[in-house]
């Protein structure tokens, strides 16, 4: 054959592979509204950075008649290429290729590139649209989703891992998006679930839309499955790049820096009056961070799930850091069970990618009830101390009004291992508030002498001053420097060397 024949024969087959499940199956997926997987990682990379891997790679499956019906690429597009000049690799479910279903073959395929993403230190990327394990292969396929899982978690803590969601995710394949760091869903496109709404009826006699079952409003606001719910495919695949902008490559790096133009001096005199003076009235713990970061620009996580607490990231300086806040304008900022979860979590992502961690601290306790008890507060609250103290990033926390009780301790107290412990001037920091203490030590004294003895509780333990005086607040500041005092804070542990004693892994309350 002639040279220029293998060569035409090689474009040709190339063009093929590229078409997926062919032109009419790309118009459909296109009339429902998605991109296909190609498009998605053109819209993900860099343009022009994308090298696709196994693009002829075929199933081998003869059951049902399967051998007679074999699409180049099997189903998934992977691979990888850059954001931003930097390498990440990516693989995309192809669902113009039987539904995008896992089969043996293609499950290697995206174990190849979590195994290189690994060895090459660098984040990996999946976009998930995937009508789960292909029934034709039985075993076989299900023993693939079993490797991609393996490799999932040994990765985890090494590089940043993150899932979108695009379309369906039923079953077995719902649990390596669930092992990756930070998952991504779009309204009324996304669907996740371990049974279908039709299983559910069968079993439990529910009758539920797969929208309310496991749609992207439902994990990202009841289940917490999911971090960021987006309007569209695009605002996913942008959104992606930049979470990844914070983010190193692997946990031997640190995050990229910024050259940033926001004067580190800049004082607002705005954080003055935000919190108010009676402590009792709420306010916005996003009207502190927000003005305090680089460029006013706050990264946020989790918005919509356990709105009590404020997870996300920023730049103080040009340096990325993970913010962690309690929020008084929800619940009065309480600690629950959702926002132990959360927060915790949080903590031990920023942890494992040396990103520092400040905490804004406004918390009366945790939420009291039956519900909460039954169903784990102590367990799920004692997440949080853990994860501060297993952490060994720097950790800087402000209080800005209350801490009181035990979610003082937990919140990133000097004991629980805080490098720098902050407050402002009307910070209050106590067993409890000044009423609930005064009942219990007064609890049969006359309304006078209660009065008095609030007055007196408030005086005495309703400021920062008895912390400052043990050493167990560092500095007392103005709000208005607090950007400055938190740049300089994070500049002092910059260099922070501290190794938590040898062992295999901790037992963290799960």
């Amino acid at each position: 054959m002639e040279k220029e024949d293998l060569y035409s024969r090689f474009v040709e087959r190339n063009k093929n592979a590229e078409l997926g499940g062919g032109v009419s199956k790309i118009e459909k997926q296109h009339e429902s509204g998605k991109m296909t997987a190609r498009e998605r990682i053109d819209t993900l990379l860099d343009k022009g950075t994308f090298v696709e891997l196994d693009k002829l790679m075929v199933h081998r499956c003869s059951n049902f008649g399967m051998d007679k019906n074999k699409i180049p690429g099997d189903g998934v597009v992977s691979g990888y290429g850059k954001i931003d000049g930097r390498l990440v690799f990516v693989y995309a479910y192809d669902f113009t290729v039987y539904g995008g279903t896992l089969s043996a073959t293609n499950s290697k395929k995206i174990v190849k590139v979590q195994e290189l993403a690994l060895k090459n230190g660098a984040p990996v990327i999946a976009l998930n649209d995937s009508g789960g394990a292909r029934i034709q292969e039985g075993v076989e396929s299900l023993t693939g989703y079993a490797s991609i899982f393996y490799q999932n978690t040994i990765a985890s803590g090494v590089i940043p891992q993150i899932s979108a969601i695009l379309g369906p995710c039923a079953g077995g394949a719902c649990y390596s998006p669930a092992l990756t760091d930070f998952i991504f869903m779009v309204k009324e496109k996304s669907h996740m679930f371990v049974t279908g709404p039709d299983v559910v009826k069968t079993v439990t006699h529910e009758d539920v839309s797969k929208e309310e079952l496991g749609g992207a409003y439902t994990h990202s606001s009841k289940s917490g499955v999911t971090h960021f719910l987006s309007n569209s495919e695009e605002e996913v695949l942008m959104g992606i790049r930049e979470l990844l902008s914070f983010l190193p490559s692997n946990n031997m790096e640190d995050a990229p820096a910024t050259i940033s133009t926001d004067d580190i001096h800049r004082e607002e005199e705005s954080l003055n009056t935000v919190v108010p003076a009676d402590p009792n009235i709420p306010y916005d713990i996003k009207d502190i961070i927000e003005p305090v970061v680089d460029d006013h620009y706050f990264f946020e996580v989790m918005p919509h799930f356990a709105k009590n607490a404020v997870i996300g990231f920023a730049r103080l300086g040009g340096k990325s850091v993970g913010i962690v806040a309690n929020q008084p304008a929800y619940l009065a900022g309480v600690l629950d069970i959702d926002a132990s979860d959360k927060i915790s979590r949080f903590i031990r992502f920023c942890d494992c990618f040396n990103i520092p961690l400040i905490t804004f601290e406004d918390v009366p306790g945790f939420l009291p009830g039956c519900t909460q008890e039954h169903n784990g507060i102590i367990r799920h609250g004692a997440k949080i101390v853990y994860a501060y103290a297993e952490a060994t990033v720097p950790k800087i926390t402000l209080i800005t009004r209350k801490a009181y009780g035990g979610a003082y301790i937990v919140m990133a107290s000097k004991q629980t291992g805080s490098d720098v412990n902050l407050a402002y001037p009307n910070a209050e920091i106590a067993v409890m508030g000044a009423e609930g203490a005064v009942n219990i030590l007064y609890r049969k004294a006359d309304e006078e002498t209660k009065k008095q003895a609030i007055e007196d509780y408030k005086e005495n333990f309703a400021n920062p001053y008895q912390a400052a005086e043990l050493g167990y607040i560092d500095e007392i500041i103005l709000p208005k420097q607090t950007r400055f005092k938190l740049i300089q804070a994070l500049d002092m542990a910059h260099n922070k060397m501290q190794t938590n004693p040898p062992k295999k892994h901790g037992n963290m309350p799960l």
